[in-house]
């Protein structure tokens, strides 16, 4: 009775986490426990996890009042190796020749949490020795205004690591206009305080971000892998202590920055928003110069701030100086502090007239946030000399007198003489004569369409008049390289005699080796061509040899032309094929 109980007891095979949720820089324990010893134990594939424990196997057998009690489990400590929602698949044992499922879990990985708490995995130690840690240099930065953040990880004394961790989550920074500072893979190792401990720390990243919204924004945290090498309580043979490496996922963890806005008390009408510390310039390259000659007019922002950020001030100048679009150019470099540097923009210039042109003083408004206050730099008149050139007036110093304008070959009248005026008070379009013309105009065609279609039914009622008018469009298809040639007289004759001969290999079917003068008549014969009309071909063809060799007249191409045009008609009209 016993062994009969024994078999029909109930096989079960249950698959428990430690979590259902955690953060990106966890452990995740998971069991496969049986209540019956089984073989072939195949764990699932773990897909989005790293085992980074495991499997580990206990076995539980008791007796309690003749009653056994047993039980066997499998166990994995699991790294999470990005966010997301993830099914731990089934794992499969056999027993007693049957094999037994567990069932699928859902697990949601989450972003990196301030601080980790998975007391189930012996490398707990590592998660308390290595540290991740993002400095913001200014938590409450102005729109536009430069802030740092600088990605450090620190590591305790008592662990140790390697260059080779991995990033896992990289910060997007939106919102921010963002660019990274490169140390190329050369990491020092400083020594620092974290938490009033002693400890090593590398700087991984330093970015630059100029924030482009204000209110409350979010930073992203950097999530790294690293393998850690942590020590045991077990010694080598040399008393030195031994070392187990674990992969550790550490994180910055999310940062919040406030960003101020731009104060509107004081903000100039022509600021655009750049914001630093600047100093701007405007200079040409000469100022004495010839109309028509250019010079280069060069305005340019330098110092330190959002450079690549806002546009450089318009540059108007008199209408008697030309000038283009300008091409800017950036020497710019991003450091701990920012963008520094300078902004050209280079003008061409083109003066017109004879005279002196002044440029007036050019403005640029900045905000500096040390001062909090808005600034305007303004740049001094310059004054352009063109000596020689077209003037817009005569020297006369009689202002009594009316002077004249004296303009270049090359120049134009600007002043428009015609007049283009319209009336103030426009005439209503109800009954107007535009109204009536359109009301009344389809009412006249009418008639014009009904003549027009009567004309149509009769052109395709003449069937001998179409056939006729399609042989001389076809005629004249095959002549129009002739037609193209008539100035040149060998050029003609060879062209119509090669028009010629397609002629007939598209009507003949027959090749250039047949091509002779008997053979096409008896071929044109044998399909109802009247001889006349042979004899008018034949008579051609030996025109377009001749003609070669002889003088020929104007007068004679044309004729030739035409009895080309004529008898291809004719022999179109009266060529008939053998019923197939």
């Amino acid at each position: 009775m016993l062994c009969s109980a024994g078999s029909f007891a109930q096989v079960t095979f249950d698959a428990k986490v430690s979590k259902k949720r955690l953060g990106i820089n966890e452990r995740l324990r998971i069991d496969f426990e049986m209540n019956q010893d089984g073989d072939n134990f195949n764990p699932p594939d773990f897909n989005g996890f790293r085992v980074v424990g495991g499997p580990n196997q206990a076995i539980s057998n008791s007796y309690i009042n003749g009653k056994r009690s047993y039980s066997k489990t499998y166990s994995y400590f699991l790294s999470p190796q990005s966010q997301g929602k993830f099914t731990i698949g089934q794992a499969t044992i056999e027993i007693d020749g049957e094999t037994y499922k567990s069932l699928p879990i859902q697990v949601q990985v989450t972003a990196a949490v301030s601080r980790p708490q998975d007391g189930n995995n012996a490398d707990y130690i590592a998660s308390e020795k290595v540290h991740l840690v993002a400095e913001i240099s200014n938590n409450r930065p102005f729109l536009n205004e430069a802030i740092t953040v600088v990605y450090k990880m620190y590591v305790s004394h008592d662990v140790s690591i390697t260059s080779s961790w991995r990033e896992i989550d990289t910060p997007k920074f939106a919102d921010f206009w963002s660019q990274n500072i490169d140390n190329q893979g050369n990491f020092k190792v400083y020594e620092g305080k974290y938490q009033g401990e002693d400890y090593r720390y590398v700087v991984l990243r330093t970015t630059v971000l100029y924030p482009q919204k204000t209110g409350e924004l979010e930073i992203e945290p950097l999530t790294l892998d690293v393998p850690i090498d942590v020590p045991t309580n077990r010694r080598d043979f040399f008393g030195r202590r031994v070392t187990t490496r674990v992969n550790k996922t550490i994180s910055a963890g999310k940062r919040s920055i406030n960003v101020k806005p731009l104060p509107l008390e004081g903000k100039p009408d022509d600021f655009a928003g750049a914001v630093g510390d600047y100093s701007f310039d405007v200079s040409v390259n000469k100022n004495k110069l010839d109309a028509n000659e250019s010079l280069e007019l060069t305005t340019t922002v330098s110092g330190t701030g959002n450079l690549k950020l806002f546009e450089l001030p318009s540059v108007t100048l008199p209408s008697s100086l030309e000038i283009y679009e300008p091409e800017r150019s950036e020497k710019v470099r991003t450091t701990r502090s920012g963008m520094n540097g300078s902004v050209t923009e280079n003008h061409t210039v083109v003066p017109q007239f004879k005279g002196n042109y002044p440029i007036r003083p050019l403005t640029f408004s900045y905000f500096d946030p040390k001062t909090e206050t808005y600034k305007t730099l303004s740049s001094e008149e310059i004054i352009i000399d063109v000596e020689n050139g077209p003037v817009t007036a005569s020297a006369n110093n009689d202002a009594s007198e009316k002077q004249e304008l004296v303009l270049d070959k090359e120049q134009f009248k600007f002043i428009k003489l015609d007049t283009n005026l319209e009336p103030i008070a426009s005439e209503s379009f109800f009954k107007s004569t535009l109204f009536w013309s359109l009301l009344g105009g389809p009412l006249l065609l009418i008639p014009i369409f009904i003549l027009a279609g009567r004309k149509r039914q009769q052109r395709l009622a003449d069937v001998q008049g179409n056939r006729l008018r399609r042989a001389n469009k076809l005629a004249k298809k095959y002549l129009s390289e002739a037609k193209k040639q008539m100035s040149n007289k060998a050029v003609f004759y060879e062209s119509l005699e090669r028009a010629l001969h397609n002629y007939l290999k598209a009507k003949l079917n027959i090749e250039t080796s047949d091509f002779s003068k008997e053979r096409i008549a008896i071929l044109l014969s044998e399909r109802s061509v009247e001889s006349q009309t042979v004899t008018q071909f034949i008579t051609l063809f030996k025109s377009c040899e001749f003609a070669r060799y002889t003088p020929t007249s104007t007068v004679e191409i044309k004729e030739d032309y035409n009895k080309a045009v004529s008898v291809i008609s004719e022999i179109d009209k009266q060529i008939q094929y053998p019923e197939s």
